[in-house]
């Protein structure tokens, strides 16, 4: 599959089949992620693979609408920005940890996966729950937590496309 096709095809998918995912697989979603642009190239993220059931039933706690994607999903990534690496003031690590989170779902549409983003940051109480359940560094802030699966579900592709929110030169 094309990246334009992934992109265009790509649906949040939140039920999944009960096959595992190989270390194989998660490890090019993680190098897709890892490949993402990134402000002066500070690379912030550092990402937190869940795989155990007891861990990912969890999450909900801290996440109120992650049901029904985590509870049924073989596998989560979360994405997290160190800020000890964030360029400047901080500043950019959302930009950067966004663009990571895209390509991992670029990547598992590519590869024959379901995925749907799940954000935290900035929702305080998602950030210190998942901060807690994690055992995160103080200054490691998640910002998204993506469930990963083989879809048990398809959506339709739907054209977004709307050249009235399409501006050339000025507005």
């Amino acid at each position: 599959m094309d990246a334009i096709e992934a992109i265009l095809s790509r649906r949040s998918i939140r039920k999944y089949k009960k096959e595992t995912l190989s270390k194989e697989l998660i490890d090019e979603l993680l190098s897709a992620a890892m490949n993402a642009p990134s402000a002066c190239n500070e690379q912030p993220w550092h990402f937190v693979v869940i795989q155990d059931r007891k861990v990912l039933d969890e999450v909900p706690k801290y996440h109120p609408y992650s049901i029904p994607a985590i509870r049924e999903a073989p596998a989560a990534i979360v994405v997290c920005a160190d800020l000890h690496l964030a360029a400047e003031d901080g500043a950019w690590w959302v930009q950067d940890c966004s663009a990571a989170t895209e390509n991992i779902l670029i990547a598992a549409q590519a590869k024959g996966l379901g995925a749907v983003w799940l954000g935290i940051y900035p929702k305080e109480d998602r950030v210190e729950g998942l901060k807690a359940l994690l055992a995160l560094p103080q200054d490691v802030i998640p910002l998204s937590i993506i469930s990963l699966g083989y879809p048990a579900e398809k959506r339709p592709h739907e054209n977004r496309f709307q050249s009235s929110r399409v501006h050339y030169n000025r507005w």
